[in-house]
């Protein structure tokens, strides 16, 4: 666990700079959206029910779900001025946080300025000062400490609000949080945690400086919060600032399960032996990576031939496995520029699985046998697997209707059938787990599920580029599925755990690469 946990550690700098970076540029966009509006709703009410409204209800709206609804608005905003527009990464990031900033900060202002004693205003009146004077020389001075109580509450939540941003391919210190909980590492669990929380308390201690300085009218609390906050900001970026080499840095993305990090791992190290420095997007779903890579967000990827087949093509039909994997090839590159340089050898099907000695019990053996006891089973499924119309199609094909559903992260999806709180899970075919825990894999007679090769992709940039195709060429055919299995059992077994890029590094030794 210490070992782990030092190896957690050594990524914490670079993710606490992006962490801090947004998180930062998100609660001064959101001072300069509240405090303007503050002033117009304290004088207008109209206007204060309005602002304090809409502030509310993004309140009401979960952050996660907040960050994703900005990936199609980006997306139809890039296409409506024809592109340049990221739909990943910073931009969702950013206005999802600042949007969830505004609420405190509104709000204190607000209250602040509505709650001066009417006496000095009119004091200030007779005296013949203008609005801008009464706000610069009487308002503000009695706000200000009422506001920065509202500013350190945004900063707290802006920080912690900030891990999510992993799921829209922003760096931060979620990506700990969220490779740890896929892979039960515990250790970059408590390392991402332990960083966001001890940034909020830093943030939170120097603007409550600031705070009390203002209140007890002591300029040196003041800038020496300002010195503080200043410093430790530049101290945190530090590692961006000395990244360079920006032109040769590729960005590899991965989706949110143990095989992706490992291949991720993979692909980093040939780039890297090639003289690029190399970046990693990974938690990102199904649902946007394609797209990440077709905008250019991310540079090189491996998914899986079945689900462009069936989300992307919106193909039923189910052809041949070499056959799939060729019309894939010549759809993305002939709709997006996105070159498909081969599959990788190896094929990661959804498979329903269930413990061996149930499967037997229940004589259960093919899809058909299990859709006459499914209305007494428990299907527990990953995350998105419900959604997914390779799940239509095996259920209209076998008439599969289940008593219950569960989603899970997949490694919790393992759990839940090792614990009994599932009968059957969507299971993956390249996962070790199937047969370390001895699940039974029901076979699909009818061919309702497509193939699943993995294969390689290349962001339209860098489907002819010659250098990274002459450092991913090795990779294609080069895997067979017993060693993705096994190294993707090093990752996600509860005893000897080891980290993905040490399965990676077993991979690459293990198969001569």
């Amino acid at each position: 666990m210490t070992r782990a946990f030092l190896d957690a550690l050594a990524r914490v700098p670079d993710l606490l700079a992006a962490h801090v970076l947004l998180a930062a540029a998100a609660l001064v966009a959101g001072l300069a959206i509240s405090l303007p509006l503050a002033i117009l709703s304290a004088r207008h009410a109209g206007v204060a029910r309005v602002t304090l409204g809409f502030a509310s209800l993004v309140q009401t709206i979960p952050s996660l779900a907040l960050l994703a609804l900005f990936y199609p608005l980006l997306l139809w905003l890039s296409a409506l001025v024809g592109g340049g527009i990221p739909a990943l990464g910073f931009l969702p990031a950013l206005l999802a946080l600042s949007l969830y900033a505004l609420l405190p900060i509104l709000r204190n202002a607000v209250t602040g300025l509505a709650g001066i004693d009417p006496a000095i205003i009119e004091a200030a009146d007779g005296v013949g000062m203008t609005a801008a004077q009464k706000l610069r020389l009487v308002e503000a001075p009695l706000v200000v400490p009422i506001v920065m109580a509202g500013i350190r509450t945004a900063a707290v939540w802006t920080i912690g609000a900030a891990t999510l941003s992993t799921t829209v391919g922003q760096p931060s210190l979620g990506d700990l949080i969220f490779a740890g909980l896929q892979t039960q590492n515990w250790a970059l669990v408590l390392a991402g945690c332990a960083a966001a929380a001890l940034l909020a308390l830093v943030a939170d201690a120097l603007l409550g400086l600031i705070e009390r300085g203002i209140a007890m009218r002591r300029r040196g609390r003041i800038w020496a919060g300002i010195g503080l906050l200043g410093a430790g900001i530049a101290l945190a970026l530090a590692p961006i600032w000395a990244g360079g080499g920006q032109a040769r840095t590729i960005t590899v993305g991965a989706k949110n399960f143990s095989e992706q990090y490992v291949l991720a791992r993979v692909i980093g190290h040939r780039l890297e032996a090639a003289g690029y420095r190399v970046r990693y997007r990974e938690g990102l779903g199904s649902a946007v990576i394609y797209q990440a890579l077709a905008s250019g967000d991310i540079d090189v990827y491996v998914d899986y031939s079945g689900t462009l087949w069936t989300n992307a093509m919106h193909r039923t039909d189910v052809p041949p496995r070499p056959r799939i994997v060729q019309l894939v090839g010549e759809w993305t590159r002939q709709t997006d520029g996105v070159r498909l340089l081969g599959a990788l050898g190896f094929e990661n099907a959804y498979a329903f699985a269930m413990r061996s000695d149930d499967a037997k019990r229940r004589d259960i053996a093919t899809l058909g046998d299990l859709a006459r006891q499914a209305p007494r089973l428990t299907l527990g499924s990953d995350l998105e697997f419900l959604e997914r119309p390779e799940w239509a199609a095996v259920r209209d094909a076998y008439g599969l209707r289940f008593a219950a559903t569960q989603r899970y992260t997949p490694s919790f999806m393992y759990r839940a059938l090792a614990s009994g709180r599932a009968d059957v899970i969507s299971a993956f075919s390249s996962d070790g787990r199937i047969a370390a825990q001895h699940l039974t894999v029901v076979s699909d007679p009818k061919g309702a599920i497509p193939g699943y090769d993995a294969i390689l992709l290349l962001a339209p940039k860098r489907a002819d580029d010659a250098k990274i195709v002459t450092a991913l060429q090795p990779l294609v055919g080069a895997i067979p599925v017993a060693a993705m299995r096994e190294a993707n059992y090093m990752v996600d077994r509860d005893s000897d755990k080891r980290t993905p890029d040490a399965a990676a590094r077993w991979l690459e030794r293990t198969l001569g690469l």
